[in-house]
């Protein structure tokens, strides 16, 4: 099996960290604009897309900054991993998501478009679109 390309996406999202991390971090929030619909027990989160699931393992969270998961199918693959970071600049106050990813090399692109799709969406629950 290659090995994994991690790779990072900036979005910037008009909304405040706050706001931005219900929806990052909760299964109602994700399932506003990840999936159809999220499940959750202690650390397994199962995200629900029309007739297929999958699980995700809940890595680690920081309150109102990050969140971290591993997908479960991804278990022979220790390394990889997906985060929702929140970035709050200094100076501005302009506040972006930072994803952090990882997919085979000729997948790269598809990955960082399934994501754009995804906070497109993020974005218009948010009004921020």
């Amino acid at each position: 099996m290659e090995d994994k390309i991690k790779f990072d996406i900036e979005f910037p999202i008009h909304a405040s960290p706050q706001l931005l991390y219900q929806y990052i971090s909760t299964p109602s929030g994700l399932s506003e604009w990840f999936s159809d619909n999220v499940n959750s027990r202690g650390e397994l989160f199962t995200f629900i897309w029309d007739d297929s699931e999958e699980q995700a393992k809940l890595l680690s969270k920081k309150s109102g900054e990050r969140i971290k998961f591993r997908w479960l199918n991804d278990e022979d693959d220790q390394t990889s991993y997906f985060e929702l970071r929140i970035q709050v600049d200094d100076i501005t106050k302009d506040v972006s998501l930072m994803i952090t990813d990882f997919a085979e090399e000729d997948e790269i692109e598809e990955a960082k478009m399934l994501w754009e799709n995804q906070i497109s969406s993020l974005k218009q629950v948010l009004g921020s679109a």
